[in-house]
């Protein structure tokens, strides 16, 4: 019997590739076009972080995407797995390296050019400097710079060339190229070479005659010092906006107090972070770091997560709960067993979620690599045009070759390769500082259209844990008498309306008693002698049917109006008599008011989806501003994917909101998934968005930041494209000195990492 393979899906897997050579987004097209021509391969590569994401099926080996990258003419490699060695340094602090030293190399090259530079450009420009003999001095200084300042672009030009194919380091390659050609060939075959030789400064070309004896060294060299300084400011740039994900990643603690269980007993040693196992059991002690997500085995103390979700306030943890390695340990000593080690733990996922999010694209970035992979030949072409209509029309060979040098000059679209990558690294990492995680550059798309926020209740408006709502007690009864009688009685219980009821009584400084004689009666209450008073505090039918006790009529009528609404009534009696009923409910998170009054100024609609009754649902809406008819209630978790679906067929772009495993459907089809932070697992993958804090406060934040960050995108693509589209028709027609266009050229580079560093003060809160 054969096997029909055509039943199923190809296996797929994700490689990344760090690649090396590329000088513009030109480059970056080139290597996508070529990889992706390969069968059963999906490239993105992105200029900004100098890496390819490439998704293979089939037998696609690493091997092939490498060679295929240096068929292409740049480097290629497979970044090494984490290394195991407790001291050898990680991939980040590499990339962070390799990025210092990019931007070391930028900034001497640029230092040299503009020492030489300078006296070039004075000289040139101010006629009252040109001694003797002065363009000879201009020449040796300006040809060090044209040769080895522009020496990259010159490398990348030439390997283009041999492999057919044109980008921006060609333009810049070729105009000062022409300009240091023209210089050599008037100076040693015209009267530039002559002694005494002089030369005006003018800011447009000249069509008059005598101007074969100008001289453009001053164009070479100092618009060589232009470009250079406009690469070096864009190392930096890069460098900088990736500071976020290193300080994401430096966060966790370096070393570790292990225990180890020994025939002496348990033995601590202190040992490198990187060699922490699964199920390990480790001390943290006050102040020190927590190495790894896990879970408290014994102690008790309060965590300090700040660093970590942005919470100011610490979170008590004892026996049982997790915890989530780089938070601070603000309290007790603790001993923690591990669960989650190295890729696996939260910190972890997070640095990656930033990195997959910076080497992704938006479509408006694919837009601009379409047009700067067509728009070099355009220009060369443009160029020679440039020069042919000046000469047919009777102009001077000055005047044409230079208006078709400030062409070329004018014309390098950096700034159009940098509008999109440095805005949206600098923003994932803002976003990464205030604990919210981008997944990729196409979810800033979807924040633009997004009209509709659907909130899930339990877990995100409200804090999915049990809290006492009310308190009403018969007559002549003393409230304090039920918290202590309630607290101490409920203080034995592990149910969670039981903790609800025992910590509202110690928040509120009730006297716990020693409870004799304590029974869980299996759901229906708990029962003991508390003081010397036998106790009870359960439902009110156990109550009447097991201890014949009546609830008096006011209490009835609370408890039925609190269930109406979807809360837990608890009756409380002693002395043969029912004293109290509590009324316990999930109660709504401080912070989910105000959340939504920011979501209706954004101008989108909140609705909230739940699977509780209408009366509980409206209840919650009501004290969180949302009207009745944006209520959905009693929806079965199946059912939420439909809910959102059919709000799409009505027209409205969604945005959903949740947590649980029960929500993963629903986000992932709405057209943003918000996933709080504290949810599950699932529901995390399948957003777009994740709010590391659990506070709703975070969703319009997150919003807003993604809103911030594609109109700065949006305001970089205008700029690049403006300064283009005006400067090639005045560089064409002679309105251009090439000086100045390489001036302004380097200057839309400078605006448009400047405009994108802006987002690493973007504040929420404005």
């Amino acid at each position: 019997m054969s096997l029909d393979t055509d039943r199923f899906e190809p296996v797929t897997r994700d490689i990344e590739l760090q690649i090396g050579g590329m000088t513009c987004s030109s480059c970056a097209g080139r290597i996508e076009k070529k990889l992706n021509k390969i069968p059963g391969v999906t490239a993105t590569v992105n200029y900004a972080t100098e890496k390819a994401k490439v998704t293979v099926s089939g037998d696609v080996d690493e091997r092939d995407l490498v060679s295929t990258v240096e068929a292409t003419g740049y480097t290629a490699t497979v970044p090494a797995p984490p290394r195991a060695e407790p001291d050898g340094p990680d991939q980040s602090d590499a990339e962070a390296a390799a990025g210092s030293a990019e931007a070391d190399a930028w900034r001497q090259r640029l230092v040299v050019s503009a020492i030489l530079s300078a006296p070039v450009a004075a000289m040139a420009m101010v006629p009252a400097l040109q001694f003797d003999n002065w363009q000879w001095l201009s020449l040796t200084l300006a040809s060090p710079v044209v040769v080895w300042g522009a020496l990259p672009f010159h490398r990348a030009a030439w390997a283009n060339l041999r492999h057919g194919a044109a980008t921006m380091d060609t333009l810049i390659s070729v105009g000062v190229t022409a300009a240091y050609l023209w210089s050599l060939w008037a100076l040693f075959f015209t009267s530039a070479g002559m002694t005494g030789m002089r030369m005006p400064f003018a800011l447009l070309p000249s069509s008059g005659a005598g101007e074969s004896a100008h001289l453009y060294l001053e164009v070479a060299s100092v618009v060589t010092t232009f470009i250079v300084a406009g690469r070096y400011f864009e190392a930096r740039a890069k460098r900088s906006s990736s500071a976020a994900l290193r300080a994401l990643l430096g966060m966790g603690a370096k070393d570790v107090a292990v225990l180890d269980d020994t025939s002496g007993g348990e033995v601590e040693r202190r040992v490198p972070v990187s060699t922490l196992r699964v199920g390990q059991r480790f001390i943290v002690r006050p102040g020190e770091k927590i190495a790894t997500d896990g879970i408290v085995e014994s102690g008790s103390s309060a965590v300090d997560a700040s660093m970590l979700t942005g919470e100011s306030v610490p979170v008590e943890v004892g026996p049982g709960d997790a915890v989530v390695g780089a938070t601070v340990n603000a309290g007790g000593r603790l001993v923690v067993r591990a669960t989650r080690v190295g890729a696996d733990t939260q910190l972890a996922q997070m640095a990656r979620l930033v990195e997959q999010a910076q080497t992704g694209k938006a479509a408006a970035q694919r837009l601009a690599d379409r047009v700067s992979g067509i728009f070099v030949p355009v220009v060369i072409g443009l160029s020679l045009l440039t020069l042919a209509v000046w000469l047919l029309t009777g102009q001077t060979a000055s005047a044409a070759f230079t208006a078709a040098v400030a062409v070329l000059i004018i014309a390098c679209p950096c700034a159009l390769g940098l509008a999109t990558p440095t805005a949206l690294l600098v923003g994932t990492g803002r976003g990464a500082q205030l604990g919210i995680l981008i997944k990729g550059p196409q979810v800033l798309e979807s924040t633009r259209a997004v009209d509709t926020v659907v909130l899930d209740k339990t877990g995100t408006v409200t804090t999915g844990h049990m809290g006492v709502v009310s308190i009403e007690v018969a007559d002549g009864t003393d409230p304090v008498e039920v918290l202590e009688v309630a607290g101490s009685l409920e203080h034995a219980s592990e149910h969670p309306i039981a903790r609800a009821i025992a910590e509202h009584a110690a928040r509120s400084g009730a006297r716990m008693e020693t409870v004799a004689d304590f029974a869980n009666h299996g759901g229906q209450g708990v029962s003991g002698v508390v003081a010397g008073r036998a106790a009870v505090a359960g439902r009110r039918t156990w109550l009447e049917s097991e201890w014949s006790l009546t609830a008096p009529e006011r209490l009835r009528r609370t408890a039925e109006a609190a269930e109406g609404l979807g809360q837990t009534p608890v009756w409380v009696a002693w002395d043969g008599a029912v004293q109290a009923v509590v009324v316990v409910a999930d109660t709504i998170k401080e912070s989910s008011a105000e959340a939504i009054a920011e979501l209706r100024r954004l101008h989108l609609r909140p609705v909230l989806l739940t699977g509780d009754n209408a009366g509980a649902a409206r209840a919650v809406a009501e004290q969180v501003g949302i009207p009745p008819e944006d209520v959905i209630a009693e929806v079965l978790p199946e059912d939420k994917v439909e809910t959102v679906k059919r709000l799409q067929a009505e027209g409205a772009t969604v945005a959903m909101v949740g947590d649980g495993v029960n929500d993963a459907a629903a986000l992932a089809q709405a057209d943003l998934g918000l996933a709080m932070g504290t949810g599950t697992d699932v529901a995390i993958e399948a957003s777009d968005l994740t709010l590391v804090t659990g506070d709703l406060r975070a969703a319009p934040d997150a919003i807003r930041l993604a809103r911030a960050t594609l109109a700065t995108i949006k305001g970089n693509l205008f700029w690049a494209f403006a300064y283009n589209v005006a400067a090639l028709p005045l560089a064409a027609f002679g309105l251009l000195n090439p000086l100045i266009a390489g001036a302004a050229m380097a200057f839309s580079s400078v605006f448009v990492v400047s405009n994108s560093l802006r987002l690493r003060s973007f504040d929420p809160s404005r």
